[in-house]
């Protein structure tokens, strides 16, 4: 076959052994359905019928762990059968188009009757077929120029409390937290545009202060102003935000979607910061959604700059190791498009730096830490301090309980969140 494809790869539960089960999803998600039909001659399946070219057998488990009716209708008794396989798809039949691609690898898959578990576990594709889509437009380079941060991890915070601040508030915490120079301020989730904080009052509070303190660091802090909303609002709010020299937007990008995200990057001028919020819906079952290394790559295929991955021994369900391997995901190599920035949050402070800098073996990353920079013992200068005297400590490979012997930020850091190790 000489067609161009792309593959994906699954992990299957089905009451069908798992060869059949696959080319029933090929079919389904091809050209194919539960008939042979007269219009599916040998032409069309070359153009368009998916093909199942890996089969990778797992135990079997004796209960589904998800629901269908349909083998209850049958009665069915049996084991269910699992295993990994890959299938691989034609680019003709999806071309640059990111729904397109959604709905043929992640779409009516997850509803087939005889699955009882399906996750998407990775997808490749070709350079030629990724340079179709447009890809991020800084990625890490091109963040760490507009921010003027070289050499090390991005220290940077989220504005707390997540909402009920007035602009001038919000405007009066960066302020702070530039005096303290943070590298990276990002809007809450939340934050988009309520009533006591709407948009354009919080940018035009806070942009006068990120100038003033850009002239004094020689470099502009970063701030990710939360520009969700619908697609004219976002090009309204992006437009603003370069007019007032801002540097950087944040969309939740699970919910303005993969189309609106896409058109952004078609006529962003600064780095897209993305937030997951939402994941866990997509891939805390494991018989069920997206494993991260596939959902990473939709979204640099889309155009996101940064990536939230969650954080070591933070406040949320999932395990350290998933959470590096997220990161180092976002910095791997596919298909030539290059890396996104990993965000690590939730639960941050200085005492996380080793660990993150050890297992991911990079320090292209920015680590914001919430209460612990603004909840310092010595303040927000020195919660900043002590996050930038841990990375320093990390790189040069130095234990921080000595570092901390000659920096007071660092030791303080230590004995005051040192239980949430």
């Amino acid at each position: 076959m000489s067609r161009a494809e792309f593959s994906a790869r699954y992990f299957v539960e089905s009451c069908e052994p798992i060869a059949k089960a696959a080319e029933v999803i090929a079919g389904e998600q091809s050209s194919g359905t539960f008939l042979a039909l007269p219009g599916e001659d040998d032409a069309v399946k070359e153009r368009a019928r998916a093909r199942v070219t890996c089969i990778d057998p797992l135990a079997p488990a004796l209960e589904p762990m998800l629901r269908s009716a349909l083998p209850e209708r049958r009665g069915y008794t049996g084991v269910y059968y699992r295993g990994e396989i890959e299938i691989a798809f034609p680019v003709d039949s999806v071309g640059s188009n990111i729904p397109t691609l959604l709905s043929t690898i992640a779409g009516n898959l997850f509803e087939l009757g005889e699955v009882t578990g399906l996750r998407l576990l990775d997808i490749e594709m070709s350079d030629e077929h990724a340079a179709r889509f447009a890809g991020p437009k800084f990625g890490v380079a091109g963040t760490r120029e507009l921010a003027g941060v070289h050499g090390r991890a991005m220290v940077g915070t989220i504005i707390k409390p997540s909402i009920g601040l007035t602009p001038e508030q919000t405007a009066s915490i960066v302020d702070s937290l530039c005096t303290a120079g943070i590298d990276f301020v990002k809007d809450d989730e939340l934050l988009a545009d309520p009533a006591f904080a709407p948009f354009e009052a919080r940018l035009n509070a806070v942009m006068p202060v990120l100038h003033r303190h850009a002239d004094r660091l020689g470099r502009m802090p970063m701030y990710a102003i939360n520009i969700s909303g619908t697609i004219d609002e976002m090009r309204r709010r992006h437009d603003a935000v370069v007019s007032a020299g801002g540097t950087c937007v944040m969309v939740c990008a699970n919910w303005v979607g993969h189309a609106a995200v896409q058109h952004l990057r078609s006529y962003t001028e600064v780095p897209i910061h993305g937030h997951r919020n939402g994941w866990g819906a997509l891939t805390r079952h494991p018989g069920l959604g997206f494993a991260f290394a596939a959902y990473q790559k939709i979204w640099r295929l889309v155009g996101l700059d940064h990536l939230h991955v969650n954080g070591p021994r933070g406040k949320f369900w999932e395990p350290d190791d998933s959470v590096m391997a997220s990161a180092r995901a976002c910095l791997g190599e596919f298909a030539g498009v290059r890396p996104i920035m990993p965000v690590f949050s939730s639960g941050q402070w200085a005492g996380q730096a080793p660990d993150i800098y050890s297992q991911v073996g990079s320090a292209d990353v920015m680590h914001l830490a919430g209460g612990g920079i603004l909840g310092h013992p010595s303040g927000i200068a020195g919660g900043v301090a002590s996050m930038r005297q841990a990375w320093s400590a990390a790189v040069d490979g130095i234990a921080l309980a000595e570092s901390a012997a000659t920096n007071p930020e660092l030791r303080a850091a230590l004995d005051k969140f040192g239980s949430f190790r």
